[in-house]
């Protein structure tokens, strides 16, 4: 599907292909939704917009909040609310822009001077929460009392006001807002490095995304020459990355002093709306299994491989009786519409859209940002999904899993700019159910034995990579901001960290090779969102649990499920789980999922025998 983009030059061709395999018509993202063009009258009247109306909105309330009633509070909330719907508006837009080619000079540029501009524009607004947190308990809950309308919104409040014992001077705090400008500059140092960084494998130039892909090829030579070329690039640019890292965990670090916040992890706990021990519980959990999942899935592995010992390079390699086939667009599309209907048609009615009107972006294009997403945008306009696609059965899997973000976006955005967001420990629940759906609806299909044990072990695969692979993560992003705070982390220290954690995650059976140090460099969660890996961890944990009890109890099960997507970040984890009868602080509830995973390794065993 070809986008209008009067003012950039165009993109290049959708019709994309894995390698010279022809993969079908890709669909690419029509972003005229937001805006038709990057010097659109629109915007224009957006970014005017914006500036006054913060102004305004500062000037009428500004040292005023504590003295609102009801229905002036009411008014104001709605008033910052259009002010976070048009500043979102204006970023989604330059953002996919840029992620669509990041290494374009001139979308760069749009980015940064947009970000400048909405920084500058909503500085005058940092009293709002500084205020808010300063009005009185009972005041605050008598405010909220008064008025059902209002009331809606006291979820996000609550979250806001949970910052309220961290929270620094009124000036402290415009000026780190003025700042963030300077955070983000390392993120997009990552980005760009990230982005144009080029591997050469078989005298063929190639991307971080099609290079890391290679891991996957059934040709073990292969594989192991990606791994060693992904080694050699990441090594030449080490030195980048340990700048970023340690830059952004000293910044991280100060601030936290200043806040006071007890511990790294602490700001995430907090805007995931999650207490600190049930995320310690979830972590314990998984580490505790580690022999019973990852350790005891390898060795099967290395069984089927016929290997002693497996390099790093075979963990994500296919089974030998897996085939090479490439899916095409159409049967991906097909695959993932057929499950989400067979749950329930209306969560196939909500993804078609995708497909059909350019909320996708499929192809792997030169420059274009690596990995998947789904991003929100606004609540009054829709998703956008990025994918890479390359047509192996695991970017089904993606597909499945992205466009589960989408549902949710779309079933949320009824809630409102404040309320519609979900926390991360929660964003995850209707992705990684959609991945569920999509495998349990190909599984029941699979007729040949083979066949079966090839998608039960891509699934536990995947399962460990969210699950053991991200609490992995996690320990190591723990270390390394604990590590930072006594001082300058060099290279070689980041590299020892990272190993630390690798050995005890993936098991005895693991041989590393040299260089494999340094692959912590391209994960890019560690420099967007510190700490956001265990979210994935706990939505795999959660969707477990909740299909277990959608298998043993499927009566009324689709309408609880979509009132807990629509609630969005209207609820406490609890709230939303309390009609399935499930409890995350219960430390036997990760059991439960875990044990899913550990259902699906006896059940390859048992093929064994």
């Amino acid at each position: 599907m070809q986008t209008a983009f009067p003012a950039s030059r165009p993109l290049f061709d959708a019709n994309a292909s894995a390698g010279g395999r022809d993969l079908g018509d890709l669909p690419e993202w029509d972003l005229t939704d937001l805006y038709a063009a990057p010097d659109a009258p629109e915007l224009k009247r957006d970014l005017d917009w914006l500036e006054d109306a913060c102004a305004r909105f500062a000037a009428d309330y500004e040292g005023k909040m504590a003295g609102l009633d009801a229905t002036g509070f009411l008014e104001m909330v709605q008033r910052h609310e259009k002010i976070e719907t048009i500043g979102g508006r204006l970023m989604s837009y330059a953002g996919l822009r840029y992620y669509q080619q990041s290494t374009d000079a001139e979308r760069t540029k749009f980015l940064s001077d947009l970000q400048e501009k909405v920084t500058i524009y909503t500085t005058p607004l940092v009293f709002f929460t500084l205020e808010l947190n300063a009005i009185e308990d009972a005041t605050y809950d008598a405010l909220f009392a008064a008025d059902d309308d209002l009331a809606r919104y006291k979820p996000a409040f609550d979250r806001i006001r949970a910052m309220k014992p961290y929270q620094l001077s009124d000036e402290l705090e415009r000026f780190l807002h003025d700042m963030g400008v300077v955070g983000d500059a390392w993120m997009k140092l990552f980005d760009e490095t990230i982005a144009g960084l080029e591997f050469t494998v078989d005298g063929e130039t190639l991307s971080i995304e099609s290079t890391l892909t290679l891991l996957t090829e059934q040709d073990r030579s292969k594989r192991e020459a990606a791994a060693h070329e992904l080694a050699r690039v990441f090594g030449q640019n080490l030195r980048t990355f340990a700048r970023v890292h340690n830059t952004q965990a000293k910044e991280k670090e100060i601030m936290d002093r200043w806040r006071g916040m007890p511990s790294a992890q602490m700001g995430r706990h907090l805007s995931n709306d999650v207490e600190p021990e049930v995320v310690e519980a979830l972590r314990d959990a998984v580490v505790a299994a580690y022999p019973r999942l990852s350790h005891r899935y390898y060795a099967l592995k290395a069984k089927w491989l016929g290997l002693d010992t497996m390099q790093v390079w075979d963990r994500n390699a296919p089974l030998p009786m897996e085939s090479d086939r490439i899916v095409g667009w159409d049967e991906a599309q097909k695959t993932v519409m057929e499950a989400y209907a067979g749950f329930d048609p209306r969560m196939a009615e909500i993804a078609q859209p995708f497909f059909t009107k350019g909320w996708i972006d499929a192809a792997v294009k030169p420059g274009k940002a690596p990995g998947a997403f789904a991003h929100p945008t606004v609540t009054e306009v829709h998703p956008y999904v990025m994918l890479n696609y390359l047509g192996k059965p695991r970017d089904v899997m993606t597909l499945a899993h992205e466009l589960g973000h989408g549902v949710h976006q779309v079933l949320a955005a009824g809630q409102g700019e404040m309320l519609a967001s979900t926390p991360l420990t929660l964003a995850e629940t209707a992705s990684v159910f959609g991945e569920m759906l999509t495998f349990r609806a190909m599984l029941d299909k699979a007729t040949d034995p083979k066949e079966r044990k090839v998608m039960l072990a891509g699934k536990v695969e995947d399962m460990i990579n969210t699950v053991v692979r991200q609490i992995a993560f996690y320990d190591f992003e723990c270390k390394l901001h604990e590590a930072r705070r006594g001082g300058e982390l060099t290279p070689d220290d980041i590299n020892a960290l990272w190993m630390s954690v690798q050995a005890e995650s993936l098991g005895p059976v693991f041989e590393f090779m040299p260089g494999y140090e340094t692959f912590w460099a391209y994960i890019p969660h560690f420099v967007h969102s510190p700490f956001y890996v265990y979210a994935y961890a706990f939505g795999d944990g959660l969707v477990n649990a909740l299909y277990a009890v959608y298998e043993e109890n499927p009566e009324g099960f689709q309408d609880k499920y979509f009132d807990m997507l629509k609630a969005g970040g209207s609820k406490h984890h609890s709230a939303l789980l309390a009609p399935f009868g499930l409890d995350a602080s219960d430390p036997k509830f990760w059991d439960k999922g875990l044990g899913m995973i550990e259902g699906f390794i006896d059940e390859l065993e048992a093929m064994e025998g």
